[in-house]
């Protein structure tokens, strides 16, 4: 079920955040080579995969992941799109020694960079990967998004995030990563970096209320163990309560590296 959710939540980010997931496609889409062959990194539910084989004319997309059920998300996503001849799966550590991928021009790692064991290595197998002149894109989440900033219920949100951040810290998760640094030291050239502010005020879609609800969900559900009973209570109770609000907000901050082998 926590997978069901995992899912859920990233079809819904690009649901919801589609503005900025559509800028971002927009942007490398004017850098990639014409038709390009693109491996999507750590493809999660395969929204990334979607959006690329859509968006960009010719594009063939490989979705890479350690995960089954993630790729068989894809593969379900590509069929309804009409996009199987476009897109394909396969599952691989990218911890682990690369499989050979053949030619690609673009390396498509969207909030999956922070997931490496070894980030320098990660992007080593990277530069390796792509062709000459091969455009390599890295989007990571600056801030998890918030949906209750100036509500009675702010505080509970709050406490939320500092405990799921303190976890992520413990699992060596790369969050706050100096990536154009890093990008830089693995050889690639002409590094640019954007940042994304997004603050989206109600009355907001349904979508969003879902898109709330799962993702506090989810946090209670990685937290049982940290938090108070009394304070679980309250994460709960918010949760209760999100369906029916018309109050929320959505205040998260992304940032792109773009860069060329």
């Amino acid at each position: 079920m926590a997978h069901d959710h995992f899912i859920e939540l990233l079809d819904l980010d690009a649901e919801v955040l589609h503005d900025y997931h559509h800028d971002l496609i927009t942007w490398v889409g004017r850098e990639a080579a014409d038709h390009p062959r693109v491996v999507d990194l750590g493809a999660g539910s395969g929204t990334g995969s979607l959006a690329l084989a859509r968006e960009l004319p010719g594009a063939r997309v490989t979705a890479v992941d350690v995960s089954p059920e993630m790729l068989a998300h894809v593969r379900s996503g590509a069929e309804s799109a009409g996009l199987t001849d476009r897109i394909g799966t396969v599952e691989a550590d990218l911890d682990q020694p690369w499989p050979d991928f053949g030619p690609v021009d673009v390396i498509w790692a969207a909030a999956s960079m922070h997931h490496m064991a070894d980030p320098a290595r990660a992007l080593a197998s990277a530069h390796a990967a792509l062709s000459p002149g091969g455009l390599l894109v890295i989007a990571e989440l600056d801030s998890f998004p918030r949906f209750l900033t100036g509500t009675a219920d702010e505080a509970v949100e709050q406490l939320v995030h500092e405990e799921a951040a303190k976890r992520r810290h413990e699992a060596g998760l790369h969050m706050h990563e100096n990536w154009g640094d890093r990008i830089t030291q693995a050889g690639f050239t002409a590094v640019t970096e954007r940042r994304f502010d997004i603050d989206l005020q109600p009355p907001l879609p349904p979508a969003a209320n879902r898109y709330a609800e799962v993702s506090l969900f989810r946090s209670r559900h990685m937290l049982e163990d940290r938090l108070s009973p009394s304070d679980l209570a309250a994460v709960e109770k918010v949760v209760a309560e999100l369906p029916a609000r018309t109050d929320l907000s959505i205040r998260t901050e992304r940032t792109v590296w773009l860069a060329r082998r």
